[in-house]
């Protein structure tokens, strides 16, 4: 599915990627785990056409991505869920879930009509809630229509960047769970979290990053007997946020 080859990348002056080499296989779930400022975020930036690389490659199905344009990279079934709260608050459910499928032009109306009716189906309490103002709902109901959000256009590869953050456990678990859900229908998933234990509870493969480079990567079985980098990872023995 996903292919990034030597990728270096920088802000400005200042280099952040070191040759990261990275795959995704169609329908797997892989975590990026590594301190705060390691380049976590930054690698799910340049997949996103957000941010380009200065050098190396990011390959989409076989085909080179690198240089197009965010907007295209979505169209091509990459979709991005920020960290942090994604919505408007000013903006009822609905509308944020309209919104969040702006690409689809005047002939994938019928389409974009599905898929929010879809998206109510796996996010029940958001459908019971569609006319409130997104800013009035809870934090966790806030993550969950981000997530929502993030369904509407379809994915085929869904890069979630930071799922657990400030959420209590309980709500964290349901959103894994609608993850796994759409994992098993085929969306592959990069998932950039702090909580490692919930991170490899869920993905298949783990790549751990220091000072934006791979330092480990393999089965999430196997990071979870290396202490050495475990006690690195920003959160690595915390719960979850209250």
């Amino acid at each position: 599915m996903l292919r990034l080859d030597g990728v270096h990348a920088s802000y400005g002056p200042i280099e952040v990627l070191f040759g990261i080499d990275l795959e995704v296989a169609e329908g797997e779930i892989v975590a990026l785990l590594g301190t705060n400022g390691a380049g976590k975020t930054t690698i799910l930036r340049v997949i996103s056409g957000v941010l380009k690389p200065t050098q190396g490659d990011v390959v989409l199905e076989g085909a080179s991505i690198k240089g197009e344009r965010p907007a295209d990279i979505v169209k091509r079934g990459v979709v991005q869920m920020p960290g942090g709260r994604g919505v408007f608050p000013g903006m009822s459910v609905h509308e944020n879930l309209e919104i969040a499928g702006f690409l689809y032009d005047k002939r994938d109306r019928r389409k974009k009509k599905e898929m929010i009716d879809r998206v109510f189906t796996y996010f029940p309490v958001l459908a019971q809630r569609k006319g409130q103002m997104a800013g009035s709902m809870s934090g966790g109901q806030q993550q969950m229509l981000t997530l929502a959000k993030s369904f509407v256009m379809d994915p085929k590869l869904l890069l979630i960047d930071e799922l657990s953050l400030g959420l209590a456990p309980v709500i964290v678990e349901d959103l894994l769970e609608i993850v796994r859900r759409f994992n098993a229908e085929g969306v592959s998933v990069v998932l950039v979290e702090q909580h490692v234990d919930l991170a490899l509870g869920i993905a298949s493969r783990a790549y751990f990053l220091e000072r934006g480079e791979i330092q480990f990567s393999g089965p999430s079985e196997a990071l979870r007997g290396r202490d050495d980098l475990l006690r690195s990872v920003f959160l690595s023995s915390e719960t979850v946020g209250a």
